[in-house]
């Protein structure tokens, strides 16, 4: 998930707002396309508009997310009550209740305290410790938001590399260490469906579109091996771009000191909660009618508040909410579904996919998932590249007569996989501190990338059809 501040990325809103509305009354008056409503075309013309704006971020992304649900009523392709619906689903709940756990984790100090226990363990070896820290990000990433982990071992980075004297911009240290958070974070994200937002949200689209559920354990059947694997090939790639200068770090003493500090009270209750919503995930294999995966999210995070329990309080977990990214997922859920709705998805699927039917099932999925890479260049925000995505990829499974799992769950996947430039509000999370430049990331990044998509192709065609997902 994606709960940072956006970094400003245009230096002039004005024009990013003159290009978004000169694009949506092209794209509105041209002739209507063979074989698209006229709904559907004055829809493109409202994404287009959207998607222009939420990459140059002339307006701020909630608030274009707003627009994409009001832009609807205003253009006639559907009334602002079929939009609202549209908008507050199962992905806004999930996305609410994960904000309230890792608001709970970290004012616990939870977090800290598994990151310094697995620092401890890693030595003083600088490849050790980059390796060591990409770990722990990703598995505190796979059941958290994607930006407090990066957060938590960003701080934990910096205060390393200020005691090394690595200069930001100077030092592969600090360089090899910040990008390796940072892709961490975003690997870790798809070891569950819990992992992300991007994941619940292409799931829940997945089934309204009538691809199917995927159960939580039948998930973690593809996403944990991409975990296992990416991480240790990620890191493999940047220490090969760029090899520390020094061999080993000085030793920490608050390591030692958080050892042995005891667990609070606080702690050890947020922990049995978390673990107790977990296992309840994990059963929701057996049983996904009764225990659905938002559901059992939202009563953990009422625990919380209970009487006896109560580790955190509202005004406090308030203000860790991002408020701004619920808006973002509830407007491109509802732009999304729109597209489904207005016969957009089908029409960007004759048109883009022309001639796919004659692929092999491995093409297809090799193409979506290169396809899904390279889309981040353009729209460099994961909801919105499932919003995109996602429908006409659905009905493109359906008219070739493949299931729609095979087809969509690479583009689910594939759309964490966003460290070919730091555009991302995760990756921007480190860039802002200077350690390395924008295209740094890009080499090692592509390397990574083919790893992915490659990686991703195998368990699809190989893992998939074994467990029910590609059948």
């Amino acid at each position: 998930m994606t709960d940072a501040p956006y970094a400003k990325r245009t230096t002039n809103p004005a024009r990013g707002c003159l290009v978004a509305l000169g694009a949506f009354l092209v794209v509105f008056f041209l002739p209507n396309p063979d074989g698209l409503s006229v709904e559907g075309q004055r829809l493109m013309a409202l994404m287009v508009a959207c998607l222009v704006l939420w990459v140059s971020e002339a307006l701020p992304l909630p608030v274009t997310s707003v627009l994409a649900v009001a832009g609807q009523a205003l253009i006639g392709t559907a009334t602002i009550r079929e939009a609202s619906i549209n908008f507050i689903g199962p992905v806004f709940f999930f996305v609410l209740a994960m904000f309230l756990f890792a608001a709970v984790v970290r004012q616990t100090g939870l977090d800290e305290r598994f990151a310094r226990w697995l620092l401890s363990k890693s030595g003083r070896g600088t490849r050790s410790i980059i390796l060591a820290f990409m770990v722990g990000t990703a598995a505190l990433s796979s059941i958290m938001s994607d930006v407090p982990a990066c957060a938590l071992w960003m701080a934990l980075g910096l205060g390393l590399l200020e005691r090394e004297n690595a200069k930001p911009g100077e030092s592969n240290f600090g360089k090899a260490l910040m990008l390796g958070i940072t892709i961490a974070a975003f690997i870790g994200g798809i070891a569950t469906p819990a992992g992300s937002s991007i994941n619940i949200m292409g799931l829940v689209m997945l089934s309204d579109l009538g691809g199917g559920s995927v159960p939580f354990l039948k998930w973690m059947a593809i996403g944990v091996p991409m975990v296992v694997a990416l991480v240790p090939i990620s890191w493999v790639v940047l220490l090969k771009f760029y090899p520390p200068e020094i061999d080993e770090v000085s030793e920490n003493p608050e390591v030692e000191k958080l050892e042995k500090r005891p667990f609070s009270a606080a702690e050890i209750k947020v922990a049995l909660i978390f673990g107790i919503v977990i296992t309840i995930w994990i059963l929701s294999n057996w049983f996904p009618q009764r225990l659905d995966v938002t559901m059992v999210a939202l009563i953990g995070a009422v625990v919380l508040f209970l009487p006896g329990i109560r580790v955190i309080s509202w005004g406090e977990a308030s203000k860790a909410i991002g408020w701004d990214i619920l808006l973002m997922i509830g407007g491109v859920t509802s732009i999304g579904l729109a597209s489904r709705d207005t016969g957009l998805a089908a029409w960007m699927v004759s048109s883009i996919f022309d001639g796919a039917d004659g692929l092999s099932v491995l093409w297809l999925v090799v193409g979506i998932g290169v396809f899904t890479v390279l889309i981040h260049f353009v729209v460099p925000i994961g909801p919105v590249v499932n919003a995109v995505m996602i429908p006409p990829i659905v009905a493109l499974a359906m008219a070739i007569g493949q299931p729609p799992m095979l087809l969509a769950l690479p583009v689910i996947f594939t759309a964490s996989c966003a460290f070919l430039l730091p555009l991302d509000p995760v990756a921007l999370i480190t860039y802002s501190k200077g350690y390395y430049r924008m295209t740094d990331m890009l080499w090692p990044g592509l390397v990574i990338s083919v790893f992915w998509v490659a990686i991703l192709t195998g368990l699809m065609l190989l893992v998939a059809p074994m467990i029910g997902l590609g059948a």
